[in-house]
């Protein structure tokens, strides 16, 4: 299964419409999202597309509310608080903000750690977890519109950007 990772949207719709188009592209069908939409209508390229979501919230959701009233208008969007663990096809994955709000233990207990915040993109490997940061799929700092896919049965992992 490819799962697409966004993080960092702020807001940017056109941004976030052409990475989720691109991802469906290449066989994405669920996207994971590690906050920081903003308003509810940064959602609706979700919509647009019918694509499943599954996401926490950033530091700079400031209608929590109403993303969450948004995410229910779809079919298989949820919105949680940060940090969540979610079992996707059989691989424990955990959604987080702020990595350093979660101690290494938690990191260390799943097979896969998506984080935003920096607005950096990067991949390690810790142990036998997986931790990727997809970038900052709005663009606005580093100028590039970023996101990832995952692929869970070998672990690889594919830089978008637009």
């Amino acid at each position: 299964m490819r799962v697409g990772l966004l993080a960092d949207t702020h807001d940017r719709v056109p941004a976030v419409r052409e990475l989720v188009e691109t991802m469906l592209s290449k066989g994405v069908t669920l996207v994971m999202h590690a906050g920081d939409y903003c308003s509810p209508f940064s959602l609706e390229p979700f919509h647009e597309t019918n694509v499943a979501l599954l996401g926490i919230f950033g530091r700079n959701d400031g209608d929590p509310e109403g993303l969450k009233a948004s995410a229910a208008r779809g079919m298989g969007m949820e919105l949680y608080e940060s940090p969540h663990s979610f079992d996707v096809s059989g691989h424990r994955i955990l959604l987080v903000h702020d990595i350093g709000e979660v101690h290494r233990r938690s990191i260390d207990a799943h097979e896969f750690v998506v984080h935003g915040f920096t607005h950096r993109q990067e991949t390690v490997a810790r142990g036998t977890t997986i931790v990727v940061n997809p970038g900052e799929g709005c663009g606005w700092i580093g100028g590039q519109c970023t996101c990832a896919i995952l692929d869970l049965e070998t672990g690889d992992v594919e830089v978008v950007t637009i």
